[in-house]
């Protein structure tokens, strides 16, 4: 259901919109009770998986999500079928589905079509049973229909948004650059009882007049993440730079271009106070260059030391990390995983998870090689080890293939589309499937880095399994 919300607010005036939720849950015969914090032992391992769109554009249609319990997900003679036999999550995209700490929710905002932007939350009672708490939730008038979300933190999640526009010269080909303009909106929901708490809405992001000038923008923003203390959110940033020397073209569209310019400003984290929203301000890294805006995967991470472990993912191969107390990067510090586990410049980080104790693990791809690996990080010592004990992890249904290497059909790889590694105490829980194959859940046992082929997992043409919960 859409809900009608107020369309302008004005930055530094972020509002608490405790009634302005997507269900009244506080009149009538039909009151709905909240649904409350996970507060319940876990039960169930919620694996998730995707299929094509109508086109057949792998991963695009949408997601399936079936719940096992641990001893099944431990068992390699138990198969799943998530997409034969799973409930279908409401998106007419694939879901960005976020899950509770003990696994007995899940959350999702729908991504494109009618409904982006619709926020829905489900209790997990095991197989395909998946009950709609009804606690629905409008966010489209504030980020519109495609928005980036994640929990920043237990019972908080924050959906954001950005864009960017050029002024130029004119319309068309042969236009001069004159200046470009980044905003930025933002939303908090309470998880436990849904409702949109606080927004903020097409501020400015805070680049100087010379930054500006000289090309730089900033056109998509992901993965917030609140410091322990909760006083500030950082948000990953899709850093770009316009070269103003050149005239604009026309793309395959007809549309106005223009070319890039290298970023020298560094990798970019936007940071606000929190829970005002206010006071914006970017920060850079003078480690890298490389995107930390990620893709569909949680790529910060708040460790018990008080940092954000932050991945220059999904292309580059380091980990940075950000003082929570400052709100500045600690560029002492530089975490490479090329390092310890080859491939020269070209590992890319996919998708990784802080455990605990300094330890996580990574999902990485290595351009021009075909295949899926999976590494164990060690965030103290800063040593990565490649795992071993994964079936097929040279399949190319991992790592894509371009359509030029497929005989004229692109193959979408699972990695550039994996979601969320799962974990349970010292157990990380890893879905592996190539793209149209069937593979197994892998349960690693992080301290010790051993890994167990879990149940088997039950794949269809185009889809692939994308997170455990």
């Amino acid at each position: 259901m859409k809900n009608s919300f107020l369309k302008t607010v004005l930055f530094g005036s972020a509002l608490a919109m405790g009634t302005l939720v997507g269900c009244n849950k506080d009149n009538g015969p039909d009151t709905i009770p909240p649904s409350g914090p996970d507060i319940w032992d876990r039960q169930y391992i919620t694996l998730t998986a995707t299929f094509p769109d109508d086109e057949g554009t792998a991963g695009n249609g949408g997601t399936r999500a079936y719940a096992i319990t641990p001893e099944q997900a431990a068992n390699p003679n138990f198969e799943v079928d998530a997409l034969g036999k799973g409930y279908t999550l409401r998106s007419q995209r694939t879901a960005r589905v976020q899950g509770s700490k003990n696994g007995n929710f899940l959350y999702n905002i729908q991504y494109v079509g009618n409904d982006g932007g619709i926020f829905n939350k489900y209790r997990v009672n095991g197989a395909a049973a998946f009950e709609d708490t009804r606690e629905e939730l409008d966010t489209e008038p504030i980020l519109g229909t495609a928005p980036r979300w994640v929990v920043a933190a237990e019972g908080i999640g924050i959906g954001v948004y950005a864009s960017s526009k050029i002024e130029a010269s004119g319309e068309g080909a042969d236009a001069d650059f004159i200046n470009v303009k980044s905003t930025a909106s933002i939303a908090v929901l309470n998880l436990d009882n849904p409702e949109i708490t606080r927004q903020t809405q097409n501020f400015t992001i805070p680049f100087t007049p010379e930054q500006t000038l000289d090309g730089y923008q900033i056109g998509r923003i992901d993965v917030p993440v609140l410091n322990a203390a909760k006083t500030k959110i950082f948000i990953g940033c899709n850093l770009t730079r316009t070269d103003v020397t050149k005239k604009s073209t026309l793309n395959s569209q007809g549309n106005q271009a223009w070319s890039t310019a290298t970023n020298q400003l560094g990798t970019a984290t936007l940071v606000v106070d929190y829970p005002s929203l206010t006071n914006p301000k970017l920060i850079y890294s003078s480690n890298s260059i490389v995107n930390n805006h990620s893709y569909r995967t949680m790529t910060q991470h708040l460790a018990e030391d008080g940092y954000i472990y932050q991945a220059t993912a999904n292309s580059g191969s380091q980990i940075l990390r950000i003082d929570g107390a400052t709100g500045q990067y600690d560029n002492t510090y530089n975490f490479d995983l090329k390092t310890d586990l080859g491939g020269g410049s070209n590992i890319s980080i996919r998708a990784w998870r802080y455990i605990k104790d300094g330890e996580g693990i990574v999902l990485y791809t290595i351009t021009g090689t075909n295949g899926g690996f999976v590494a164990h990080v060690d965030l103290n010592s800063r040593t990565a080890t490649k795992l071993t004990g994964f079936d097929n992890e040279t399949d190319s249904g991992f790592s894509g293939l371009t359509a030029a290497q497929n005989g004229g059909t692109a193959l979408t790889g699972t990695f550039a589309q994996f979601q969320n590694i799962g974990v349970v105490g010292n157990k990380a829980y890893i879905p592996l499937t190539p793209n149209g194959k069937d593979g197994n859940l892998y349960i690693i046992d992080v301290p010790t880095k051993t890994v167990t082929k879990g149940a088997k997992l039950k794949n269809a043409s185009g889809s692939f399994y994308l997170g455990a919960y």
